[in-house]
């Protein structure tokens, strides 16, 4: 349960503290109730890597958590692990990508990730229900 609920908190961190990244780049750019629309934009970026983690930690979390308590296995456990840390690394790709008009390496690895661990996930819930 620790590995569960310590990668829950790590993706509620991070879907947080993006909320007040968006925030910051709100004040500082005087954009308050805009939302820009060039993928170049550091603001852009911004609430995209928040509108995506949004769109997806709270589920995975869920499933997490629910894993956690049926004595998972340790694979399962190392997946949990591997999806926390592609979440982050999509965030990094969307934030540090020239612009979002081109694909970014960490972004697709963070995609893929999502993606196949959160199905996988999803599998084992579905088995243990």
């Amino acid at each position: 349960m620790k590995t569960a609920v310590t990668c829950s908190a790590l993706l509620g961190l991070l879907l947080f503290a993006l909320g007040l990244y968006v925030s910051t780049k709100r004040g500082r750019t005087q954009q308050i109730g805009t939302t820009p629309q060039n993928p170049a934009d550091p603001l852009f970026k911004a609430i995209r890597a928040h509108g995506n983690t949004a769109e997806y930690v709270p589920m995975l979390a869920v499933l997490m958590l629910y894993l956690g308590t049926r004595s998972p296995a340790v694979w399962v456990l190392w997946l949990m692990v591997i999806v926390t840390a592609c979440r982050y690394l999509i965030v990094v790709g969307i934030i540090m990508s020239p612009t979002l008009d081109q694909p970014h390496p960490l972004r697709f690895i963070g995609a893929l990730g999502t993606y196949i661990g959160g199905a996988a996930l999803s599998i084992i819930a579905l088995v243990n229900a």
